[in-house]
């Protein structure tokens, strides 16, 4: 019964993909991800505190 329930549930699934990717515009996550760790990046390297120098003057 189990592995009837859970490939009826996985075929359920990727026909609503399916049909959700063809007929609406879903964005590109990777690109949306890529583009998030840029600006995470840009940002770090902005506000990030100055490294301490080893030298005590």
């Amino acid at each position: 019964m189990g592995l009837i329930k859970s490939t009826f549930s996985f075929l359920v699934g990727t026909v609503v993909g399916v049909y959700v990717a063809q007929n609406y515009a879903v964005p590109n996550i990777k690109k949306l991800a890529d583009s998030g760790l840029l600006i995470a990046q840009h940002i770090e390297e902005t506000y990030r505190k100055p490294k301490k120098s080893d030298k005590d003057d």
